[in-house]
């Protein structure tokens, strides 16, 4: 009986040629079948001294694999013609698979101050990646803070956040002194979410004097040491004056966020979403929401001055037989939210109703809203949304008629994966 000629080495197979070893590492079943058929096989001199380079190539291969090594899914390449076409399918199916995103859920550890555990809690409840963690918040006998980060070795390597609330002077100091030891954990990156800029109103001086306290909190916040993944990245969400993104340092990464999103979906729930109109209390509102709200009808309001009042005019736009929603980014006593209120009803609005992103409410102010069960606009109003962005303020109107509030937990959650 004739001697069966040997197998062909394909061309990417050629003892000749110089492997690496992860060149054998591709094709190392492929070699070992060809190997096997050889063995019965009547081969020149020179097919064997091939063959026993190949073993001693491979045997090298294996002497220098780590011992938690494993192989990888590969395809053995078949020379028979009629097994070609299923070989070149499984080579497609494999390249496939590798070449198929794979979604990586970044596991964060959140941290949070007394006044926004009800929000972390929220946050953590969108999602399985996020962990809460705990801070023992005490305070010395002289009423300074005496602090302590709970299983501060735990958090290694990890990627932490932490949520703050910056409702008053007092509570500034603690938080920023968690703010600052947390990156120096040795932790894999640092976010911090300060829904609420606080003194993002002070942004511009008019008398020489003034103090821009806006850029001095940016100044502060942009001074966080450095983690083992780079900058601090902050969010924040509609901070009060665009410009304001400008007055951060390159030692922090801000990510400027919006509420708007949250009204819209709000809005499109109502049973009269196709009667609705936007307005906006000033020039100033406008500039920041038009765009995300291009698709409703608009109205503009503008402050002009009669004698010594300043009083609110309808400066564009028709509310008559409209719901129209007031839309600004805060509110504090209210009294122009108010008087916009006033001019809206006097020129035909059925209903109107109001969103602010940060429902700051000083000294009660809140209580200044009256809620309209229907037909009387000029006195109340049917809807007055916020977002939980000022804790204190959540705690005082919840289940208060017309406050709803609009969480801005999935919000979060979704951009701590960024």
């Amino acid at each position: 009986m004739a001697a069966t000629p040997p197998l062909p080495f394909p061309s990417s197979q050629n003892p000749n040629s110089s492997h690496s070893h992860s060149h054998a590492l591709k094709h190392s079943s492929s070699i070992s079948i060809s190997l096997h058929k050889f063995t019965g096989i009547q081969s020149s001199k020179k097919i064997r001294r091939q063959c026993s380079k190949l073993r001693c190539e491979i045997t090298s291969f294996e002497f220098d694999k780590p011992k938690n090594w494993a192989d990888p899914l590969r395809v053995i390449p078949t020379f028979s013609h009629s097994s070609s076409s299923m070989s070149m399918t499984a080579a497609s199916a494999s390249a496939s698979a590798m070449d198929s995103p794979v979604k990586n859920t970044k596991k964060v550890c959140l941290f949070y101050c007394a006044e926004t555990k009800a929000l972390a809690e929220r946050v953590a409840a969108e999602s399985d990646a996020i962990e809460l963690r705990s801070i023992n918040w005490r305070t010395f006998d002289d009423g300074f803070p005496n602090l302590f980060i709970p299983n501060a070795q735990g958090i290694r390597g990890q990627h932490v956040a932490f949520l703050a609330s910056f409702s008053s002077p007092g509570v500034i100091f603690e938080q920023l002194s968690v703010i600052y030891a947390l990156p120096k954990l040795f932790i894999a990156s640092f976010t911090l979410v300060l829904p609420f800029f606080p003194t993002g109103t002070s942004e511009r001086m008019e008398d020489e004097g003034d103090v821009a306290t806006a850029f001095t909190l940016a100044r502060i916040l942009s001074h966080i040491p450095i983690s083992r993944g780079g900058p601090t990245s902050l969010v924040t969400f509609d901070i009060h004056a665009l410009q304001e993104r400008f007055y951060f340092g390159d030692n922090i990464l801000p990510c400027f966020d919006s509420g708007i999103p949250l009204l819209k979906n709000r809005l499109q729930e109502l049973p009269d979403s196709d009667n609705i109109s936007v307005a906006f209390p000033d020039d100033g509102a406008w500039k920041r929401f038009h765009t995300q709200l291009q698709h409703f009808p608009t109205i503009v309001c503008a402050k002009v001055r009669e004698g010594d009042k300043r009083i609110v005019r309808i400066k564009e736009g028709d509310p008559a037989g409209r719901h129209v929603v007031i839309v600004d980014d805060l509110v504090q006593s209210g009294g122009t939210l108010i008087e916009c209120q006033r001019v809206l009803a006097a020129h035909g609005a059925t209903k109107i109703s109001a969103y602010v992103t940060h429902g700051i409410f000083p000294k009660r102010s809140w209580e200044r809203f009256e809620h309209d069960n229907g037909g009387n606009p000029e006195n109340g109003l049917t809807y007055f949304w916020i977002t939980d962005s000022c804790p204190i303020t959540v705690r005082a109107v919840k289940n208060k008629p017309p406050f709803e509030v609009l969480s801005l937990a999935g919000t979060i959650a979704a951009t701590l994966q960024i």
